[in-house]
């Protein structure tokens, strides 16, 4: 029996890994290209630095009577204003409609007048506003969803234009077909390496065609097929090796030379934290919804009010562009006030009345009283956080978790729940950055740790990370490339007894 099993064992990893070693080759190598090269992506700290800046002497609209005037009757939850769209001043909001989709809109913020479905003249106006001017653009084409843009936050604004820049980088730019302004860029640097790098370890290849549907049932079933090579390897190789008697060539591996015997050598070496990297992709798909907790997020209208309507007495546009060099205003509610955040090509917002447009700030003792209302549950503790750690850290832009605003100093509100919920709020701005519950802070060690090892002792010592999981790559790219070679022998092989 115990003989059979092995038998079994044996063959098992044998011709299940003739089939999963090409899947290992392609994983380990495209993880190294995507510590450098991630997916495109536009951030927000790109956005407004191609944004040009907004006139105060120009004569716009106030929100309310664009609002009013594009026959909208409520204040959107999302309200800012930029010259996003062809190089002209809209106010981009975004809609509820009755569902759990968002309809992004863009108003004329000079005339009031709601923008329709844009066409190529206005993707190309868009494009060379973003490029600054100088940089000639010609038009690409339209497209639902292509090889760089499968990320679902760009659905709202599908078809997309693509618009193709003349500069250096060879940038990419596809612009939105609702609102106009530019949704995601891809310099030519980035759209090679991302055939080599994200599009293929994600297996993008089975998105936006017939297998779209299927993408993370095939990602799943893959992941669990390398999960059960990557152990019956294990297993195998430790059932070969000599511990204790070597064999007569005085190895204590019973293969001598070749592929064999470095398959077997470089599996026992890097079997774990091969098994360690297949393990935690597979966490990276939620599988079978492992870490949705189904309950729900923290009621953010305890720090935002209710949102309402403008007040009638609200500071023209003009005077809160007086401080100048402004590229984005954002109206938002913060403890019953409406405010008003001035973003300039980088660094923090300034925070501004919207009645007077003077500059202003949150009183602490109200933000803390508000911020025990975020759940309907006891308030354990709030923490506050003035440097990054193991939960609450930064990324690089190109990196998957990368380019988002996670500022410092930060509040960490910690509630009694039986979820042990947290949530992070931005104590200057008000806004609430996230939240997390115990099965996602589980996410967070068996995908982000274990995958990409975001470990800050590692993190701030670079090149020290990118030694470690070069040196590991390298590694589990010879045990896969040796099992690629031992699988196409043994094919081959067969192949000819089987036409003997």
């Amino acid at each position: 029996m115990r003989t059979r099993l092995k038998r079994w064992l044996y063959l098992l990893h044998r011709w299940l890994g003739i089939v999963m070693c090409a899947f290992f080759v392609m994983w380990f190598a495209s993880g190294v290209v995507m510590m450098y090269v991630g997916y495109p992506k536009l951030t927000a700290a790109e956005r407004l630095q191609h944004f040009p800046p907004l006139d105060p002497a120009a004569s716009l609209l106030g929100p309310a009577q664009a609002l009013a005037a594009a026959g909208i009757a409520s204040m959107p939850k999302d309200l800012r204003l930029s010259a996003a769209s062809a190089g002209r001043p809209v106010y981009l909001a975004t809609l509820a409609d009755g569902s759990r989709a968002r309809t992004p809109i863009a108003i004329d913020a000079a005339t009031g007048t709601m923008l329709r479905a844009t066409d190529a003249a206005h993707a190309v106006a868009s494009a060379a506003a973003y490029a600054g001017g100088a940089i000639q653009a010609h038009y690409a084409g339209l497209v639902d969803e292509d090889a760089h843009t499968h990320s679902r936050a760009l659905d709202p604004h599908r078809p997309l234009h693509r618009v193709q820049l003349d500069d250096e980088a060879g940038t990419l730019l596809y612009v939105s077909s609702r609102t106009g302004e530019v949704v995601r860029d891809a310099t030519r640097t980035e759209r090679a390496w991302n055939y080599a790098g994200a599009w293929i370890h994600w297996l993008y290849p089975f998105r936006g065609n017939f297998f779209d549907r299927h993408w993370a049932a095939i990602v799943d079933g893959l992941s669990i097929a390398g999960i059960a090579v990557a152990l019956t390897g294990t297993i195998v190789g430790l059932l070969r090796w000599r511990f204790s008697r070597p064999y007569r060539s005085g190895s204590r591996s019973p293969y001598r030379a070749g592929m064999m015997r470095w398959h077997h050598l470089v599996g026992l070496a890097f079997a774990l934290t091969s098994l360690t990297w297949i393990f935690s992709g597979l966490m990276s798909m939620n599988p079978w919804g492992l870490f949705s907790s189904g309950r729900g997020g923290p009621s953010v209208a305890a720090v935002y009010g209710d949102t309402g309507e403008m007040p009638a007495n609200a500071a023209p546009v003009q005077a809160l562009l007086a401080g100048g060099n402004v590229r984005e205003l954002r109206w938002v509610h913060r403890l019953g006030r409406e405010l008003v955040l001035a973003y300039g090509p980088a660094g923090r917002p300034t925070l501004l009345d919207a009645r007077t447009a003077q500059a202003t700030s949150l009183d602490t003792g109200e933000l803390r009283r508000a911020a025990a209302g975020l759940m309907a549950v006891p308030l354990a503790r709030i923490e506050v956080l003035d440097r990054y750690d193991l939960h609450y850290y930064d990324r690089a832009p190109h990196t998957m978790t990368g380019g988002g605003d996670k500022p410092l100093p930060v509040w960490r509100i910690e509630f009694d729940d039986p979820a042990a919920t947290w949530v992070h709020l931005d104590p200057y701005t008000g806004s609430v950055l996230n939240s997390t519950d115990r099965s996602r802070r589980a996410s967070r060690w068996l995908f982000a740790m274990l995958h990409s090892w975001d470990w800050l002792p590692l993190l701030e010592r670079r090149p020290l990370w990118d030694a470690v999981l070069i040196l590991f790559s390298l590694g589990g790219l010879a045990l896969s490339a040796t099992g690629l070679v031992i699988g196409w022998r043994r094919l081959r092989l067969s192949g000819h007894r089987f036409r003997a």
